[in-house]
């Protein structure tokens, strides 16, 4: 088996898990977790697509360093690949990425957002980035339409959320599978 092959399994695979995970989540009205496995699906989707800029001989690498569990490094340098790096590439695709990335991370590291059950993380965040949110979940999702909206408004929407980024992540894979090259310059 190739490591391209290997790579991909494991990405469907853990995509698979976090589609059952969210079902079982939502169901028990998890929200923190449910956001946090979608910053995870969200960092195969970002990887994936980093993977699809790079040519054939540096995507192998990355794959190979990947199954190995070794961290990505800059090409010309030992320098690490950011997650920086790495979701603002993805937000030239994919408009909503960072908000939901950054969101995602605050629920993924011990944060004031997880007080969720008592303040509404929502209402922690700058305006622009809450409306970011609040905005893209309307416009992909269907709601919540209120601009008052609360956290809670927000969850019965969290695994459309989820949806929406495994869609896009397998769109990837098989982009990724057939060999495809997205130009840089042109993400």
């Amino acid at each position: 088996m190739t490591n391209l092959a290997i790579f991909l399994r494991q990405v469907r695979s853990r995509s698979r898990e976090h589609q059952r995970a969210m079902q079982l989540m939502a169901g028990a009205r998890l929200a923190g977790q449910m956001v946090s496995v979608l910053r995870q699906e969200l960092d195969s989707m970002v990887r994936v697509i980093y993977l699809l800029t790079q040519t054939a001989e540096r995507r192998e690498a990355l794959v190979d360093a990947s199954i190995r569990g070794a961290k990505w490094a800059q090409a010309a340098s030992r320098a690490k690949v950011t997650d920086r790096e790495m979701v603002d590439l993805a937000q030239t695709l994919q408009g909503w990425t960072q908000s939901v990335y950054k969101f995602g991370c605050a629920f993924i590291h011990l944060s004031g957002l997880h007080d969720y059950n008592d303040r509404d993380p929502l209402s922690q965040l700058p305006a622009e980035e809450r409306e970011d949110i609040l905005a893209h979940c309307r416009y992909y999702h269907g709601g919540p339409n209120s601009s008052a909206a609360a956290f809670e408004d927000l969850v019965p929407y969290l695994p459309r959320v989820l949806e929406k980024i495994a869609g896009n992540l397998e769109c990837y894979l098989e982009a990724l599978e057939n060999g495809e090259l997205l130009n840089a310059n042109e993400v």
